[in-house]
């Protein structure tokens, strides 16, 4: 499994959102500076975390950006399935059942089932909260 830049730059750009939350709206531009992100790309992507309801925005001369709810109630689970689809490490996991006709005598299936659980057990219980906090610990001034 690969996480792809959208995946990487969308994480990058909700932690922005919630790291610079002064109550004002946040511009794309500012978020692309702060994170050496073409501004064309971070669109793309604000675009799909406004349209999931991820962020609100704001036209206009005081426009801009801002999380619709607080970093602890974002997961990175939420916010890589948004830009990257299924999580799972293969096709027959993909599915609340498993469709495929192998999968009663599938000697893998045992260790792609761990895989799952265990990208599942990390992706879907660090917040963006979590990641600040990680961020204070280290002193950082801005998360790339």
């Amino acid at each position: 499994m690969k996480i792809s830049t959208k995946g990487r730059y969308a994480l990058r750009l909700m932690l922005d959102l919630a790291q610079n939350n002064t109550g004002e709206m946040i511009r794309v531009k500012e978020i692309s500076d702060r994170q050496g992100i073409s501004e064309k790309y971070l669109e793309q992507i604000v675009t799909m975390l406004k349209r999931a309801n991820y962020v609100k925005s704001l036209r206009g001369a005081q426009g801009g950006y801002r999380l619709a709810k607080e970093p602890k109630e974002y997961t990175v689970g939420m916010i890589l399935r948004l830009t990257e689809g299924n999580m799972a490490p293969v096709a027959c996991l993909e599915d609340e059942i498993n469709q495929c006709e192998r999968a009663d005598s599938c000697t893998t299936l045992r260790l792609w089932t761990m895989l799952d659980d265990a990208i599942k057990g990390v992706i879907d219980k660090v917040t963006l909260q979590d990641m600040l906090d990680w961020s204070q610990e280290k002193g950082d001034n801005y998360i790339i």
